[in-house]
């Protein structure tokens, strides 16, 4: 599922930190970077490119976000810092990389990859997936800060079929 180039390890070493309102964190904090991106960005008001494709129609247009919490909302809902999961991760990492993967296949976040450039955060993917009786679901979530956010989700619905979908925002 991740290409072998990325396979790198990661940046940070496997320490607890300390996160928004003060908890004790042991993984990225998604909820952090991503509510600092939403405020960062709603303040920069950039126009983006929006692209929209529900399996064959695709939409475009040229908008600014009005609500950057709940554009990025996905991204955020990925953290994987909640306490039952202190253990639920293998962690690799190096200068350049932090990689999470999920040790439970029941985790509906498999695997989160970083690239970093010392401190600064060159991008973001979050591979999602979840499966029951009804229906399983993929996402892929790419986030490359001031440049390209994607969101891809394949839907496969018992009885229903087939549902692909992309949002796809590229900064202006």
């Amino acid at each position: 599922m991740i290409p072998g180039l990325i396979l790198l390890s990661c940046y940070q070493s496997c320490k607890t930190d300390v996160g928004q309102g003060g908890k004790a964190i042991k993984y990225f904090d998604l909820k952090d970077y991503f509510g600092g991106e939403s405020t960062r960005l709603t303040k920069l008001n950039p126009m983006i490119t929006k692209t929209a494709v529900n399996n064959t129609n695709t939409e475009t247009k040229n908008v600014h976000i009005t609500n950057w919490e709940t554009e990025l909302g996905m991204f955020t809902e990925s953290d994987i810092n909640k306490p039952a999961w202190r253990s639920s991760y293998n962690i690799q990492s190096t200068p350049d990389f932090l990689i999470y993967k999920a040790k439970d296949p029941a985790l509906t976040t498999r695997d989160i990859i970083i690239k970093r450039n010392g401190a600064k955060i060159k991008w973001i993917l979050i591979f999602n997936h979840t499966k029951n009786l009804l229906y399983e679901t993929e996402e892929k979530l790419s986030y490359f800060p001031d440049s390209l956010y994607v969101i891809e989700k394949l839907q496969k619905v018992k009885l229903m079929g087939i549902d692909k979908y992309v949002i796809r925002g590229s900064f202006n």
